[in-house]
């Protein structure tokens, strides 16, 4: 051991290796750093692919061919005009060619084949701005045909360009591949080098690694060395400390037994006649007793935990009682002190468990009147909920809050210790400093765990967590504490954050059904502010809205300063039901989730689950609507591929038959006017904006029952972003023929009159 202490060769050969080590830790640093700075280089050569360019180039001068081939026909007298072919073709050319002005590798390929491309552009806006009256406004055969024929030059002379487009980037990108290769070779002979590099440093570090064992070996047999002597030092240590808890245990109860003798005589002496004076010693006196007597009780029960003879007697509980005989202890010492002591017990804690009443109610006993002696002011609440972090192991949650003045970091950490009492500032207040880790040994002994979190100026938090152990239910069930706020079938107050007025119209229905009350607002921002001026009791909060969205709205009501407002209980409302979104939901901070078409089945057992059974009946109110409406849900008809008869029939008992005919009637009209938004979204090239119309559309159809125009708002949302400019515009056009099929149908099965719809 002595050689160990000294400057011996085992130290100066662990010195030499640290350095090694060191030394070769920055070359391989080194060596990484080469390597991403030509993985980074690789991949840009890589990347820089010129195939989709020039497929591209290759699909422009066929749509060009294409449309120059419906424009022939179009011209051709002695064939039908087809004017929507002329316009596809005409509409899926110009998107194609719009994407050469955009700031993309696509257009420097084009300028580099064509360096005057601006002034070809600029000739077909000229021939668009022309060609869009001759193609897409109202007129005869005749007058078209006269006008495509004058325009049809124009359209020739473009034939250059597209034809030079192609042929130009396919030469450009033979000579790009040839510097590519280039590239890669010597990105290769390097890779290489650095590979051998690599080898080579691998090998050094295990030689150096062999020897490192070696020396670990040697340490490791002294270390059990040690490991011995310390274990021999711990047990006697112990053997120690269990004979010390044995004598205070033993202390305590030789103790306690003359004192309980000395506080019955007392109690008999106060029943003697005596003088006022003698009174207030005999009152001194008593106090001081009892005092010194929980004080041994104290240390009877730490030497007890320490010696591990505390038994435990569990037996069936009513948590709400036991919960009542605490607050009707504490709450003459909360008075005293100016203080509120509220108790509140979450709706799903069952009554009746298994544990031992005796010693719960002693840890709650110390932690009730830490909180009472420290806060000062405000209120102490007691709280009793479920704890379901691990749903395997569900739990008890019995906490304790103050408002008073807090503990820094240094403090909680030794709160639990024996014999401390925080810092000077609250060193004042009575106490030997055993109560909370005498609560902390019952609580761990209860198989739970005795938690505390504060901040300085906020006050303090005390949490018990125990398991959960029902037992049977007594035949005469104890009253419960408190009545939870939504147990009655009052009706509710809810906020719909929805920004489409038809499924806010819905959704109001649904509510008034259930007998409570909309109120609605049209995006995020506000449902924040509404909340924070009006007390709601549930928020359906729509995902996708302008502004603000759900999830940011969530996250922003979650962080109020109010704490009613802040827990507020929030339930999403999206179409879309993927477990991503549903996860994103729940991180956010909501409490649930209804995936659209929302049915009032889904919205009922949501209210049950979160306010009662009581607050998701059907009003009587809406009993009778729905029975006056029995007959919407016909036969299903060959119109079930436009319209799904069943949820029409749901939303028509909803809303009325003739408030959903209006609502329908609104929305088929609105949507003539979201299909020019989504032309104008395929010409621009503008895939962000299709897709937001697009789920904008299904969201609403799928609430309205109009299944067809739902299927195709759904494919449209999602090939957005990837299908080419031609599959998105036949698309769109689908959902406009849909659009007046779905008029006729809902005429068919009597969701529309037919004097509504008599003009389309």
């Amino acid at each position: 051991m002595s050689q160990a202490l000294g400057p011996d060769p085992m130290r100066l050969r662990a010195s030499a290796l640290v350095a090694i080590a060191a030394i070769s830790g920055v070359v391989l640093v080194l060596l990484v750093v080469l390597q991403l700075q030509q993985l980074g280089r690789l991949n840009e050569v890589l990347e820089d692919e010129q195939a989709p360019r020039l497929v591209h180039m290759h699909r422009q001068l066929a749509e060009y061919l294409r449309l120059r081939e419906q424009w022939a026909l179009a011209l051709d007298e002695g064939r039908p005009l087809d004017e929507a072919a002329l316009s596809l073709r005409y509409e899926v050319w110009l998107g194609r060619v719009n994407l050469l002005r955009e700031d993309t590798g696509l257009r420097r390929l084009a300028l580099s084949v064509r360096p005057d491309l601006d002034q070809t552009l600029d000739a077909v806006d000229r021939f668009s701005r022309a060609a869009d009256a001759a193609v897409n406004e109202p007129m005869t055969a005749a007058r078209r045909r006269t006008a495509l024929a004058s325009l049809q030059p124009a359209l020739l002379g473009f034939a250059p360009l597209m034809r030079e487009l192609p042929l130009g980037a396919a030469h450009h990108a033979a000579q790009e591949q040839v510097a590519h290769d280039r590239t890669l070779s010597r990105y290769s002979r390097i890779a290489l080098a650095a590979t051998v590099l690599l080898a080579l440093m691998a090998a050094a570090f295990a030689v150096l690694a062999l020897r490192q064992m070696h020396l670990l070996r040697k340490r490791q047999a002294a270390a059990e060395t040690l490991a011995g002597e310390l274990a021999a030092a711990r047990h006697a240590a112990e053997s120690s400390s269990r004979a010390k808890s044995r004598f205070l245990a033993n202390m305590s109860h030789e103790i306690r037994t003359p004192f309980q003798g000395l506080l019955g005589m007392l109690r008999l002496l106060r029943d003697t006649p005596l003088e006022a004076r003698q009174v207030d010693y005999l009152r001194t006196a008593t106090e001081s007793a009892d005092h010194l007597l929980a004080v041994l009780t104290e240390v009877l029960d730490f030497s007890q935990l320490e010696a591990g003879h505390l038994q435990l007697h569990p037996t069936p509980v009513s948590l709400r009682r036991l919960l009542r005989e605490v607050d009707t202890v504490m709450q003459p010492q909360a008075q005293a002190r100016g203080l509120a002591l509220r108790v509140e017990v979450a709706q799903d804690v069952p009554d009746r468990v298994r544990l031992d009443e005796t010693r719960v109610k002693q840890v709650l006993f110390n932690l009730v009147s830490n909180a009472i002696k420290f806060a000062g002011r405000g209120v102490v609440l007691l709280e009793l909920r479920l704890q379901d972090a691990d749903p395997s192991r569900p739990g008890l949650e019995f906490a304790v809050t103050d408002q008073g003045a807090g503990m820094d970091a240094a403090t909680l950490a030794r709160v639990f210790d024996r014999f401390e009492r925080g810092d000077a500032a609250v060193a004042r207040v009575e106490g030997n400093g055993l109560g909370l880790a005498i609560a902390r040994g019952l609580a761990e002994r209860m198989d739970g765990e005795l938690q505390a979190s504060s901040t300085p100026g906020q006050g303090s938090r005390f949490s018990l967590l125990l398991p959960l152990e029902p037992a049977p239910e007594a035949e005469a069930p104890d009253a419960p504490l408190a009545t939870p706020e939504h147990d009655s079938p009052d009706a509710l107050d809810v906020l719909v954050a929805e920004d489409h007025a038809v499924n806010r119209q819905v959704i109001g229905g649904m509510l008034e059904s259930l007998g409570h009350r909309a109120h609605f607002v049209d995006n995020g921002a506000d449902a924040v502010a509404a909340v924070q001026t009006r007390a709601f009791d549930l928020v359906l909060m729509d995902l996708h809205m302008p502004e603000l969205d759900g999830i940011e709205a969530t996250q922003r009501i979650r962080a109020l300063p109010d704490r009613r407002a802040a827990t507020l209980p929030i339930v999403a409302l999206t179409a879309d039901a993927f477990t991503d979104t549903r996860e994103r939901c729940l991180v956010a901070g909501m409490n649930s989730f209804l995936s659209k078409p929302v049915g009032r089945e889904k919205l009922g057992a949501v209210l049950r689950q979160l306010f009662g059974s009581a607050c998701a009946q059907v009003s009587a109110a809406g009993r009778s609507e729905c029975a006056a409406a029995g007959g919407c849900a016909a036969g299903e008809t060959s119109e079930t591929a436009l319209i799904d008869t069943q949820v029409a029939a749901r939303t028509s008992r909803l809303l009325g038959a003739q408030r959903y005919a209006q609502v329908l009637q609104q929305h088929l009209e609105r949507s003539v006017e979201v299909v020019g938004s989504m032309r104008a979204a395929v010409r621009e090239a503008q895939p962000a904006a299709l897709r937001s119309l697009a789920h904008s559309a299904r969201g609403a159809a799928l609430e309205l029952g109009l299944a067809g125009l739902a299927a195709t708002a759904q494919a449209l949302e999602d090939g957005a972003a990837h299908l080419p400019a031609h599959e998105i515009a036949r698309l769109v056009q689908r959902f406009e023929e849909q659009l007046a099929a779905s008029s006729e149908a809902a005429i068919r099965l009597a969701l529309l009159p037919a004097t509504e719809s008599a003009g389309d």
